[in-house]
């Protein structure tokens, strides 16, 4: 506890008290200045307007006062100021009886007599002050330890929450006072009594005790003792804890039922499957709808089998991991149409040809997947197919706990107390189960939302024994029985799964793990299937996934389920509703969120009070989610941003957050982590008081981890009118002043990056600052931004089908573009379909090292058919294309007026492709002037055809064939086609084609009466000094030629130096041996 006024002695915890009661006229003389001098207001604890509150009703005033805010606050009152209130202060410092106010809604009051200054007021003694000291509850308080106190306030629960009722309000200000509750959250609470809502009053108090764990537990039920005279509810419950004494908990246990179970293992296996089986069969399913707020299903009728694939992958990420696993998503389903996907079924997880490291003790597997992919559900369907015998037979017994419900055990308890509490069944032969441990399956879901950091490289756990369990009967933390069973040092031979998000899977890195898998989420037809699942008019659902499908920003995303189910709720009604269809149906990821957010306020049933602030506040909220990575939120969260928990009873945040009550302490989740960002970036909009929104925004962009890079597209977005339109219609006109903020924010990112992508890390910036630019659909800003752009170059940065589908548009509003680099982009058929409207616009288009194939390359084909294609340079290597692509390009260059450069290098053309090819080359309207055919794959039985077109083609000046086998016999063809007068080769390369010092003569007496050659390239080969004197006569007859090179062949070094010498007979020759 931090120094402060009770640090320096001024008052004790009672005087404290004290000031709640306290007579107008002894707080006469504290006035503001008094305060402000002593650094009160220095703290932000008051305000003037607090200090003059303190006078008239200095009762009210000071009824959020606490110790613990009072001992924060160092020199909060000094001696002048207790001087002016002597007279109260000294009639306090003696010591006051016990008094019990009749408004039992106000505090109790109590001095101990001759009550020790230094005193440190966290102590028990301090916590049990005024309560009698022959109090059996009390006397039992004392006995119970953290985990039963936890069972008796479980098992009391909801007797408890009916008998504080009339109460609550005074139990608050108590647990206020003994600093268990914040000021706000006491507030909270009494604004709910005074609404007449005690009943929502009690269950928030017991929710909030319940989060702040086992120190709060039992100052509550001191509270209970003091409050209870006059309460019957209440009375009756301590009565009873009395009457049972030290045989509490002993009734816990019979009231439970555990003195009737069964004692053999089979039939609780009996009885564990039914109830799993009962637990999982259905899957609840929330709507947007008037009638139907959430649908239930039969799992097995809803669920959509995800692909599950066993690799390690890379576990640093910079990028949202939505956006990045998207990004390799393609990856993925090229793969699977190869079928060179690894695919693991849900009951393969511990089959040992998955196990990428073996253990003697028993197997760990580790299954990750991005927010929403359906790790949960997963987890649903092995629960349920264990339960109804359908896999893992060698598993006598699955338990499966979710971190998120294991945030609420906030006091050490053993795994045999773990599985009891949420299994009770089990009470009577966990013993006996022990003794097998490898016919056991542990199952820990979302460790991601765990609130403790359990450290699988923290050697400490292996030399500091406090740190391991070893024993299911030995008490310890939650952290400590997971970290033991998954590095099987407790059970060993046990079998446990973990699932989680990608983000933390660097804290297994050093765990016992023998299976890694990640969910991919949907590939291929699956996608379709989801959305015939979702509708059951398969009219509207065949018609909402074509609108999906022909939307690479909407169809890329659809790999995962909860981004499918958004879509369905948004497109739904445009496809439904007869009003709905004459509208624009959303296009850009902002404004399909928009109409999730209108669809739900829209659809809400009764009118919404203040939709606008209540927005903000969850906006807010929201936000810092986002910046902490915060996914899960509880009562406290909602009180710290001024929103009512009880609104989720009725209000329409229950269908914006998803409330789980299945455990003792409530928890609330935004449906999906974007639904998150988007009201977080909503809110930006809604304050009345932005601030500088530039400022945040440039803050928020400088993170380099991704974690705001959807926020930032949904502020973008949304200053956009169509996107902020139909949420404007309810929560009334977006600030005028937040909106030009965000564009201006925008038009300095890009003026800023548009120049500079040097490094891979400034091209992803720009392609992230075009995606916000797309977002915003502001054209105007568009063309002052990017409309006078020559060059764009994303060479070796992987992009999605949605960055080349927002590339594209950016390129549609630039009419200056001429150089578009996309060199080893991972481009394939989707993205380069994005491109094709506008690729004809470019000069220069590199499209190098994308495995595009044959078929990928097909939207190119498109552009270069339009009358209007610009495009001169055309690079492809590299992208394992064949004769039929050949075929088809040759089809579509037929007309072209303006290739003038072709490299089809390092691809698998063949002497067929070379067929096709040669058509082009002989039609006398051909342009092509450089053709690069090196490493193809052709034989000398191409030769013919392309000395077909060589001798008739005036255009071609440079034609590279190395790396080809040629070899004598095919270059010797080539030679008489140089002789013609319309050959007009300039360059030729025939690098390592296979030739030998047989050729030498033929080809030295062809070139050496041709005028035009200037470079030729017959390095890589197998001449030896035999072909010196060829050489000789070829480099001093052709008299055009300036660069002759013949590096990596057997020449020795005095037929080098002969050759360099030839150097000095031809000024501006240059010989390379």
């Amino acid at each position: 506890m931090r120094p402060g006024i009770f640090g320096q002695r001024l008052f004790s915890r009672g005087q404290v008290d004290g000031l709640r009661p306290t007579p107008q006229a002894a707080l006469t003389n504290l006035n503001f200045e008094d305060c402000n001098a002593t650094g009160i207001f220095g703290q932000g604890m008051f305000s003037r307007g607090q200090v003059d509150g303190l006078r008239p009703t200095p009762q009210a005033a000071l009824m959020n006062l606490n110790f613990e805010d009072c001992y924060a606050t160092r020199n909060l009152w000094t001696k002048a100021i207790l001087q002016r209130t002597s007279g109260w202060t000294e009639a306090y410092s003696t010591g006051c009886a016990h008094t019990e106010h009749q408004n039992l809604g106000n505090p109790a009051t109590t001095m101990a007599e001759g009550s020790n200054m230094g005193e440190d007021p966290t102590s028990s003694t301090r916590m049990r002050m005024d309560t009698d000291p022959n109090s059996s509850v009390t006397e039992f308080l004392t006995k119970c330890d953290d985990y039963q106190l936890f069972q008796l306030t479980k098992f009391y629960r909801d007797r408890l929450e009916q008998a504080i009722e009339e109460v609550v309000d005074g139990l608050s200000s108590l647990l206020t006072y003994e600093g268990i509750f914040s000021g706000q959250e006491h507030r909270k609470v009494t604004e709910l009594a005074e609404k007449g809502e005690r009943a929502d009053s009690s269950k928030l108090l017991l929710n909030l005790v319940t989060e702040k764990g086992s120190q709060a537990r039992r100052v509550m039920w001191e509270s209970f003792e003091k409050k209870c005279h006059g309460v019957p509810k209440l009375d009756k419950t301590l009565k009873e804890i009395r009457e049972l004494g030290s045989n509490s908990l002993d009734y816990l246990n019979i009231a439970h039922g555990l003195l009737e179970l069964p004692c053999h293992p089979n039939d609780v296996q009996e009885k564990h499957k039914e109830t799993l089986r009962v637990q999982t069969e259905t899957l609840t399913v929330n709507t947007i709808l008037i009638k139907e707020k959430v649908k239930i299903f039969q799992l097995v009728d809803r669920y959509a089998e995800l692909t599950i694939i066993s690799t390690v992958r890379d576990r640093t990420l910079v990028e949202h991991e939505l956006l990045v696993r998207g990004r390799d998503h393609e990856e993925w389903r090229e793969k699977d149409l190869r079928n060179e996907l690894k695919k693991i079924q849900t009951g393969q997880l511990f089959q040992s040809s998955f196990f990428q490291k073996k253990s003697k003790c028993g197997s760990s597997a580790a299954v990750s997947g991005v927010p929403g992919i359906g790790k949960t559900t997963m987890v649903q369907k092995i629960v349920y197919d264990w339960a109804t015998g359908k896999i893992y037979p060698n598993f006598q017994f699955v338990f499966s706990f979710k971190f998120r419900d294991l945030n609420s055990i906030n006091c050490r308890i053993n795994l045999r107390n773990l599985i009891l509490d949420q299994y009770p069944y089990f009470g009577n032969v966990l013993g006996e189960i022990w003794k097998n441990p490898e016919g056991l399956l542990f199952i820990f879901d979302g460790l991601d939302e765990f609130k403790d950091r359990i450290d699988f490289a923290d050697n400490r756990r292996n030399t500091e024994p406090q740190s391991t369990c070893t024993d299911p009967e030995s008490w310890c933390e939650v952290s400590d029985i997971v970290y033991s069973l998954i590095q099987h040092k407790l059970l060993p031979g046990c079998s446990v799964l973990v699932t989680s998000r990608p983000t933390e899977l660097h804290l297994l890195e050093k765990a016992e793990i023998s299976v890694w898998a990640e969910i991919l989420g949907f590939v291929g037809d699956e996608r379709k299937e989801y959305f015939n699942k979702f509708f059951e008019d398969q009219t509207v659902a065949a018609a909402v996934f074509k609108h999906v499908e022909e939307n690479e920003i909407l169809y890329t995303m659809c790999y995962n389920p909860s981004y499918c189910w958004i879509l369905g709720l948004s497109l739904g009604p445009f496809f439904t509703q007869r009003d709905r269809k004459q509208q624009q149906v959303p296009k850009t990821i902002t404004q399909l969120y928009s109409y999730y957010i209108y669809n739900i306020l829209k659809n809400h049933g009764r009118a919404i009070e203040s939709p606008r602030d209540v927005l903000l506040k969850l906006g807010e909220m929201a936000f810092t989610g986002v910046s902490e990575r915060k996914i899960v939120f509880r009562n406290g969260d909602l009180i710290e941003y001024n929103l009512q928990p009880s609104q989720f009873l009725s209000g329409f945040l229950m269908e914006l957050l998803e409330r789980d009550d299945s455990v003792q302490s409530v928890v609330y989740t935004f449906p999906h982590l974007t639904i998150q960002e988007f009201v977080a970036a909503l809110a930006q909009f809604l304050t009345p008081d932005p601030g500088d929104i530039g400022k945040l925004l440039s803050e928020a962009y400088g993170k380099g981890d991704g974690r705001f890079e959807i926020f930032l597209r949904f502020v973008a977005g949304l200053s956009s009118p169509q996107a902020a339109r139909p949420l404007e219609e309810i929560l009334g006109r977006f600030l005028h002043q937040t909106t030009c903020g965000v564009i201006d924010w925008v038009k300095e990112q890009i003026d800023g990056q548009i120049g500079n992508t040097k490094s891979k890390t400034d091209k992803r910036n720009l392609l992230d600052t075009f995606h916000y630019l797309f977002e915003s659909q502001n054209k105007a800003l568009a063309r002052v931004t990017v409309g006078s752009m020559e060059t764009l170059t994303f060479c070796n940065l992987i992009m999605t089908p949605i960055d080349c589908a927002v590339l594209s548009q950016i390129i549609g509003l630039c009419d200056t573009i001429k150089h578009l680099e996309l060199e080893n982009c991972h481009i394939q058929f989707e993205g380069l379909q994005q491109l094709e409207p506008v690729l004809h616009k470019c000069r220069v288009l590199s499209l190098r090292n994308n495995e595009l194939k044959d078929s990928g390359v097909k939207p190119l084909f498109k552009a270069l058919r339009n009358p209007d294609c610009k495009i001169q340079e055309l690079h492809l290597t590299d992208n394992k294309l064949t004769a039929s692509f050949a075929k088809d390009f040759a089809s579509a260059v037929s007309e072209n007026q303006s290739l003038t450069n072709l490299n089809l290098g390092e691809n698998k053309l063949g002497d067929s492709g070379v067929k096709f090819l040669s058509t082009v080359l002989r039609n006398p309207d051909c342009k092509i002037q450089e053709l690069q055919l090196h490493n193809n794959c052709l034989s000398e039985f191409c030769a013919q055809d392309l000395a077909s077109a060589l001798s008739t083609n005036c255009a071609l000046t440079s034609l590279n064939l190395g790396d080809n086998e040629l070899g004598d016999s095919g270059v010797k063809i080539l030679c008489t086609a140089l002789r013609y007068s319309d050959c007009k080769i300039m360059e030729l390369s025939l690098w390592g084609t296979g030739l030998s010092d047989s050729i030498c003569d033929g080809l030295a007496s062809t070139l050496s009466t041709n005028t035009l050659l200037k470079v030729l390239k017959l390095g890589g080969n197998s001449f030896t000094d035999q072909s010196i004197p060829a050489f000789s006569k070829l480099i001093l007859s052709c008299k055009s030629l300036e660069r002759f090179v013949v590096w990596q062949n057997q020449l020795s070094s005095n037929g080098k130096r002969h050759l360099e010498a030839l150097q000095e007979c031809r000024p501006g020759l240059s010989v390379a041996v």
